[in-house]
């Protein structure tokens, strides 16, 4: 039977910052540079763009994310020395985020992001120092019981990237959560290599199509396994806990619907915050770092889980990519529009 969360205890500025753990972010630091374009262009042709801007993407989403909730972020992936790698060190530095992992001697990749009129987007990446990782290198976060480990999906698209981090995954100290954010990517991982991610992860954290495809072992969410289940009903996330070890948190986002959490043995519908979204890009980073930090300061995983959905509903009313919000707009949206949060604080 699903139950809908009890509302959240914020979590604010003046709270304490977290003693239990810190989020470690294993994932890549790319610099995104997005190209607004009237139309892509036609084979071997060109078109002029309406707009260019860089900045830092990737795995920085989360980790700025966290940071501006409150949580102790650190970036455990390597950085590049050169313009790009700057640019990401400037950001992290900003926001508190701590680099373990010494600069690597070619700069940082690029994420080449063409952006069509209708939101539609076309990418080409690049590789470079952000796939130059090592045991070693990994080992520099020095995880210890009561943090927790984000690992994407992409990491694990390239042996460069993928044997390391699973080397280094399997030697972590017990207590250490493992959070898998997949991407749209993992289910076309060869099976052994899914299979063996999966093994290691304590935590899963997927949107509607990747916690389908999960369920059903296939790459396409409209499979029968798919249709004949809500992505967010109790059935649906015993599907996908089937494929983790016992335990396993799951959680499946669903945008404007929010998210469902399989936490503990109980499944919670936690509902979404409805707004008119300018740009859904990198929503579901935020709703990650979001939930990570909230855990991290002791919230019950519904609790959480409200708690993202509120910082994912503001981030896509904003353009941009800085578009994370702080603490205090969290407490504030949901003084706002969350009625059972407020009655809670007030002691009703």
């Amino acid at each position: 039977m699903i139950s809908p969360a009890d509302p959240p205890a914020p979590i604010s500025p003046a709270d304490p910052p977290n003693a239990q753990g810190r989020l470690i972010h294993t994932g890549q630091a790319l610099v995104d540079a997005v190209a607004e374009v009237p139309a892509l262009p036609r084979w071997g042709g060109n078109t002029m763009a309406t707009s260019y801007t860089r900045y830092a993407g990737g795995a920085v989403n989360t980790l700025v994310a966290a940071a501006r909730c409150g949580g102790r972020a650190v970036h455990a992936g390597t950085i590049g020395t050169g313009p790009d790698g700057d640019l990401i060190r400037e950001v992290l530095a900003a926001e508190r985020v701590e680099v373990s992992s010494p600069a690597a001697g070619p700069d940082t990749g690029t994420c080449i992001v063409l952006v069509e009129p209708s939101g539609e987007r076309t990418f080409i990446t690049t590789t470079g120092a952000e796939r130059l990782i090592s045991v070693d290198s990994l080992q520099t976060s020095q995880p210890r019981p009561g943090d927790a480990v984000c690992v994407t999906g992409y990491s694990l698209a390239l042996a460069s990237t993928r044997d390391p981090l699973l080397d280094w995954l399997e030697g972590l100290p017990d207590g250490v959560d493992v959070v898998l954010d997949p991407g749209d990517v993992a289910a076309d991982l060869p099976p052994a290599v899914l299979e063996r991610m999966l093994a290691l992860t304590t935590v899963w954290t997927g949107n509607a199509e990747e916690s389908t495809a999960l369920a059903s072992g296939r790459r396409s969410a409209s499979t029968s396994a798919g249709r004949d289940a809500d992505p967010l009903s109790t059935k649906a996330l015993q599907r996908c806990a089937s494929r983790l070890p016992a335990g396993c948190v799951v959680i499946t986002r669903d945008g404007p619907r929010g998210c469902a959490v399989l936490a503990d043995g109980r499944t919670s519908l936690v509902p979404g915050f409805p707004q008119r979204a300018v740009d859904t890009n990198g929503a579901g980073d935020v709703h990650t770092g979001a939930l990570i930090a909230a855990r991290l300061a002791s919230r019950s995983w519904p609790d959480a889980a409200h708690w993202a959905n509120a910082a994912a509903a503001i981030t896509v009313t904003r353009r941009g990519p800085d578009t994370a919000p702080r603490a205090d707009e969290i407490t504030r949206f949901l003084a706002r529009v969350d009625l059972g949060w407020v009655l809670a604080q007030s002691g009703c």
